[in-house]
């Protein structure tokens, strides 16, 4: 017995007869319905997080992502979200840049010290975080 490879026409037919197979749905929430943060909410959460000080032990509990605590445990000598080890005398924030594709939102910090020296670092948030979080820091150098 000879066995005949199927030709391109079944082949076809086929495919045209099977179902079509279902995309998984990751989130069923359609992408316009999700809230996103915009700048305004992200300036506001940064300022209440980093407060005049830092951040309190509740907001690096609750406040914080998951990647920035393994983070933090990973450098224990040095404070991650200050990028630090001391407390500063004062912290403002910088204008928050969101990138919408990107779904992240960002700011410059600056830690104010003693004899007029600052220090900056970069906070990263989430659009999508529920709730909002910090979601990773890059110190400047």
């Amino acid at each position: 017995m000879k066995i005949m490879p199927y030709s391109l026409g079944a082949l076809l037919l086929t495919l045209l007869v099977l179902p079509a197979p279902t995309p998984a749905v990751a989130d069923p929430t359609p992408a316009a319905g999700r809230h996103r943060h915009d700048a305004a909410e992200i300036s506001a959460f940064l300022a209440s997080f980093y407060g005049h000080h830092g951040p309190s032990a509740f907001d690096r509990d609750h406040r914080v992502s998951q990647q920035l605590k393994d983070k933090q445990a990973h450098s224990p000598y040095s404070d991650v979200l200050l990028c630090i080890q001391h407390e500063p005398q004062e912290i403002a924030i910088g204008t928050v840049t969101v990138a919408q594709a990107a779904g992240v939102g960002w700011a410059t910090v600056t830690t104010h010290w003693g004899s007029n020296s600052t220090d900056t670092f970069t906070a990263y948030v989430r659009l999508d975080s529920r709730p909002i979080k910090v979601d990773d820091v890059i110190c400047a150098g």
